[in-house]
């Protein structure tokens, strides 16, 4: 048997809620400005409401504010580890919240209406996330505060490094760490106190992530990393006092503050840390897991619904791969197929990381001519595909990162590979780029970032359902852009297709106690090609952000009902092309606001 070296399971690391909006908290992207013309909003009052409320939020929030290229903050890191803080939260999104229902909606536009549903949205998930108990758990091995601060110190990502004030302004946001990590503490000790804590298996990751940070000398440190390569901005007089800048905070600052909470998830927190596998088992569990799976779907279907659509989405899947098992003309069941996959040499080719990304970077060198034919409107932005930082390498997974607003920052598709040489084509390259890059979240997060008629709450915000749902439909869109073009590619767009169907019926499962992570772990390998350590390393990441994963199956299921359902009422006026920039033109909303938006679009095509 042949294999086309081509394709890869898609998943992504989810930063949730450290020091930035939870509801824009998708993945931290970005992307260059290119105006559209028009207004904002036509109503001058609701405009200047829109931009008040952004406004405030870039305060509350500076690390998004970083990641959506808006510079002011640079310097701070205010600790949202505090009850304080979370009354500050409360204030705003109640003070909003009044101003948004004295506005009459039936006397807004069309746009207008939906900017207005979209808010009213936002603050009423904002107000009922701070009910939740979240705030016990400061952060897991998959998300949080500890390894964000590594991707932007790195001098890689999103904080800016081009000028002695950016250098300045790391310096002073750094500052705020040690409390910040001492609240966590605190935070950690009082769930342990009410019964709310992390699994066992997840905080033995943690540990060894926190300690990798811990070095004796400066000058090996990630951190360190701005100061050794300085940029021709900076002056060369300036640069010696910022290099000792950059010592002092590492050794006093930086390493003392992980070093602290390495110790105290090793010696005190561990201990404690419970057996159970799913957010069910710790005091308000179930209620919690409730408003993850509403947070993460925007819709009110209930565990158990979505538990029985996975189901049926698994079981629609293996058809289509025992299809293509018989179709290569293997001779064994499903499972032995599966480990064929897995394990036969030929579907690891490769020998250096480069190879990895040589064969995506040519994937987009083999959908580009047919592009145009699916999008009418396409960004502008820059994108690159680079290999994940070696810090959260062994952890990560395939990530899209947004560009700078300003262009001083590509798109950039992050693939890990810890080891080239196990890096194994079935998992479906050609659809994890479809889903990660383009046309996925490099089109959808891109364009709406270049959207400046929309008010910047919408061009910078985020929901996973309709974020993640495009990214999955996207890779249904591979025949189309002339990939999947032989069984094995076929194979690997159906796994990565398969990954979110057996979300839906592990990450139920887990966190309303019908599974235990062992169990989650053996129903993930007997439906897909791929190693227990990986199966292991997802289901963990389920365990670590309850519900979150949902949030792609469902929002493809979506996106394909409403073409379905178009294609049906149009027939010969269905114009997919149109329906794709339709879809992309507003940004990220809730499923039930697009539903509405995409109704209308339809009857204007009638």
């Amino acid at each position: 048997m042949k294999i086309s070296v081509l394709l890869a399971l898609a998943a992504h690391v989810v930063v949730a809620g450290w020091g930035i909006r939870p509801a824009a908290a998708q993945k931290a992207r970005t992307t260059a400005p290119q105006a559209r013309g028009g207004r904002t909003s036509e109503s001058a009052p609701l405009a200047a409401l829109f931009e008040a409320y952004w406004e405030g939020q870039a305060r509350l929030f500076p690390l998004n504010a970083t990641s959506e290229g808006d510079n002011r903050y640079n310097d701070q890191l205010p600790n949202d580890q505090t009850q304080a803080f979370r009354q500050r939260l409360r204030a705003f999104y109640q003070q909003y919240q009044a101003a948004l229902r004295k506005m009459d909606r039936r006397q807004l536009s069309a746009a207008d209406q939906t900017s207005y549903d979209i808010l009213a949205y936002d603050l009423d998930l904002s107000l009922a996330r701070l009910q939740q108990n979240a705030w016990l758990l400061p952060f897991s091995q998959t998300s949080g505060l500890p390894s964000l601060l590594g991707q932007l110190g790195a001098g890689t990502g999103a904080q800016p490094f081009a000028t002695t004030q950016d250098y300045r302004n790391w310096l002073g946001r750094v500052q705020g760490f040690p409390v910040w990590a001492d609240s966590a503490i605190s935070n950690f000790r009082r769930g342990a106190r009410a019964g709310v804590v992390l699994p066992r298996v997840l905080v033995e990751k943690m540990i060894p992530q926190l300690e990798s940070f811990v070095v004796a000398d400066a000058s090996k440190s990630l951190f360190y990393g701005p100061v050794a390569r300085f940029p021709a901005a900076v002056p060369a007089p300036e640069q010696p006092a910022l290099v000792a800048a950059y010592r002092r905070a590492i050794e006093q600052e930086l390493v003392p503050s992980y070093r602290k909470l390495a110790q105290y998830l090793k010696t005190e927190y561990l201990p404690q840390a419970r057996a159970t596998s799913g957010l069910n088992a710790v005091p308000g569990g179930a209620q919690r897991y409730a408003f993850a799976v509403r947070s993460a779907t925007t819709t009110d279907q209930t565990p158990a619904q979505i538990h029985q659509t996975g189901l049926r989405e698994v079981q629609r899947i293996r058809t289509g791969m025992e299809q293509l098992r018989q179709q290569v003309g293997f001779a064994g069941d499903l499972s032995a197929f599966f480990e064929f996959m897995r394990t036969d040499p030929q579907f690891r080719p490769f020998k250096t990381a480069d190879e990895v990304l040589t064969v995506y970077r040519g994937i987009q060198a083999r959908i580009s001519p047919g592009l145009p034919r699916l999008f009418g409107t396409t960004p502008k932005t820059a994108f690159e595909v680079r290999r994940t930082e070696a810090f959260r390498e062994a952890t990560a997974s395939a990530q899209y990162n947004r560009a700078a607003p300003d262009g001083s920052r590509p798109g950039i598709f992050y693939v890990p590979i810890p080891d080239p040489a196990q890096y194994n084509v079935t998992r479906g390259m050609d659809a994890l780029f479809l889903h990660e890059a383009i046309p996925g979240h490099h089109y959808q997060i891109a364009l709406q970032q270049e959207n400046t008629r929309l008010p910047r709450f919408r061009r910078f915000g985020g929901y996973a359902a309709y974020t993640e749902g495009w990214g999955l439909y996207a890779e249904s869109l591979g025949r189309e852009l002339g990939v999947y073009t032989d069984p094995y590619q076929q194979v690997g767009a159906l796994t990565t297709e398969m990954h979110r169907a057996v979300r839906l019926v592990v990450d139920t499962g887990l966190h309303t106690g019908e599974l235990t992570r062992e169990q989650a772990i053996r129903y993930m390998l007997d439906n897909m090609p791929i190693n227990e350590q990986r199966a292991t390393a997802e289901i963990e990441r389920y365990m670590a952000n309850p519900g979150q994963a949902l949030s792609y199956k469902i929002g493809a299921l979506k996106i394909q009902e409403l073409r379905t359902r178009y294609e049906q009422q149009l027939g010969a006026r269905f114009s997919l092309r149109a329906f794709h920039d339709e879809l992309l033109a507003g940004g990220a909303m809730p499923l039930a606001v697009l539903e509405r938006r995409m109704d209308a679009w339809a009857a204007r095509q009638k």
